[in-house]
């Protein structure tokens, strides 16, 4: 009996650890099983490329009209006439304004008429002065015979002294005659500028633009009556084709801007704030002639050529400046992480594993940035789905996003 309650006893045990074991596997081989492996991550990859980038230096800069012209009036009058509106591009020579012509045409008039007046004077005095020309000369004809005569003692002396006397007195005559003619000419040359100077005021009753460029606020309107040379100009007319961009760097790369420019010339690239889109390239044409020693920069401009008006004065931009160019490693600016211990970047490693790798970041081109050190060209970097990973982890990389 005891071998029996043994037997069955001895058989209990190892059901239960035959069902022990059944629990403890993970299939029917009955082998042991362990954790499920985490999943792979989904990632966007690129690979950290070399090539020739520009070295530039950047700066906020300040779009400026290429010139300014304010219109104003040379003469007092009424506007009878505008010939643009608000905003319009205007080129020059094109009519602006009209100012009432009539008073000045009233003047201009009466200064032709002096001058026909002034003409017949000349005349005048041309003609007195042939009439007692040829009387001084029948005077002379007449002093010289009766000179012989007293000297033959023909005539009376008295005689002689009365022809020589009034010869004298036409030698008077003739000179003040060619005077009188000058001084008839005299007064015909200054109604003559007389009527030059109405013509040009007649001149100025129309105002044309004396540069190509766009018209401002119009400040006068249709029928106003204006004064000559106003502090406060009737429209004012900026240039934008071309345009300048005024930006400051540091004085310590002075001479490096003097060095390259001697080499040739220095492209300019023209942004909007904060953003990668390229608006204009123009070139550098201006360096000022002196440090400004409050801020320490050098004041700098760069000549757009502008022909779509995508810059406007007054506008801020961020200014590119290209010195030359050098080889380095580029990779997207998204896939640099900030981290505690600084800049850091996901590399993708043979395993499909990632490690997270401390970079250098140098300049940023547009969407990319130069790594100055912890990269190698070629290698792959993740550059988008970086929240999810940690070093080790593994990695399933997908084609990036449609945009």
């Amino acid at each position: 009996m005891t071998t029996g309650r043994s037997l069955a006893a001895a058989s209990a045990w190892a059901l239960a650890a035959a069902l022990l074991l059944a629990g403890c596997s993970d299939d029917a081989a009955g082998k042991p099983a362990r954790g499920a492996a985490p999943p792979a991550v989904p990632v966007t990859a690129a690979d950290a490329v070399e090539k020739t980038v520009p070295i530039q230096l950047t700066a906020v800069g300040n779009a400026m009209a290429y010139s300014t012209v304010g219109i104003k009036s040379q003469i007092n009058g009424q506007i009878v006439e505008v010939h643009f509106k608000e905003g319009q591009e205007v080129r020059k020579g094109d009519l602006l304004f009209i100012i009432d012509p009539r008073p000045i045409e009233a003047a201009l008039r009466q200064a032709e008429a002096a001058v026909r007046q002034r003409e017949a004077e000349v005349q005048q005095a041309i003609a007195n002065l042939e009439r007692d020309t040829a009387q001084l000369a029948n005077a002379r004809v007449q002093e010289r015979r009766y000179k012989e005569l007293v000297e033959k003692e023909l005539v009376a002396r008295e005689q002689y002294d009365q022809l020589h006397t009034n010869l004298a007195a036409m030698d008077a005559t003739v000179a003040a005659d060619r005077a009188a003619v000058e001084n008839a000419k005299a007064s015909e040359r200054a109604a003559q500028a007389n009527v030059d100077n109405a013509k040009l005021q007649l001149a100025y009753t129309e105002i044309h633009a004396p540069i190509e460029g766009r018209t401002g606020n119009l400040l006068v309107q249709n029928g106003n009556v204006i004064k000559a040379n106003d502090d406060n100009p009737l429209v004012v007319i900026n240039q934008v084709q071309p345009v300048y961009v005024s930006f400051s760097v540091p004085e310590q790369y002075l001479a490096d801007i003097k060095k390259y420019r001697a080499q040739g010339s220095l492209r300019v690239e023209a942004r909007p704030p904060h953003q990668a889109q390229t608006l204009a390239t123009g070139e550098l044409t201006f360096i000022n002639n002196a440090v400004d020693q409050t801020t320490g920069t050098i004041q700098l401009k760069a000549t757009f050529a502008n022909r779509d008006n995508a810059l406007w004065p007054g506008q801020f931009l961020d200014v590119a400046l290209t010195l030359t160019s050098r080889t380095a490693i580029v990779v997207p600016s998204q896939a640099i992480q900030p981290g505690q211990q600084g800049p850091f970047i996901f590399v993708v490693k043979a395993d499909a594993t990632v490690e997270s790798r401390p970079v250098v970041p140098g300049t940023r081109l547009g969407a990319e940035t130069i790594i100055e050190q912890g990269l190698r060209a070629g290698e792959r970097i993740v550059t988008d789905g970086q929240l999810r990973l940690v070093p080790g982890a593994k990695v399933e990389i997908r084609p990036p996003k449609a945009s």
